[in-house]
């Protein structure tokens, strides 16, 4: 039994996305498989997406500091530090 799109982890959901991205490339299935097949992975790119969005959100707040203000740099995007430099003291 296979998981449902909603099921998927997003290194599956990915691959899934992968498999049908390769089978489109050959152009060997008829169209109305294609549609379905596209239909398919334009889902599976929202998923990632909101894994992906979801993943930046957590990462932002692991960057606030200690006041719980989310730093910004000059284009008004999250700060992002260097994971070998030493903490703040």
């Amino acid at each position: 039994m296979s998981k449902n799109a909603n099921e998927l982890s997003f290194e599956e959901a990915f691959e899934r996305l992968e498999k049908i991205l390769e089978i489109m490339n050959e152009g060997k299935i008829p169209l109305h498989e294609s549609l379905s097949l596209f239909e398919e992975g334009d889902g599976l790119i929202k998923k990632c997406e909101s894994y992906l969005t979801s993943a930046q959100q957590k990462i932002e707040t692991l960057i606030r500091n200690r006041e719980g203000i989310l730093e910004l740099d000059e284009e008004q995007k999250p700060k992002r530090a260097d994971f070998s430099s030493s903490p703040k003291s």
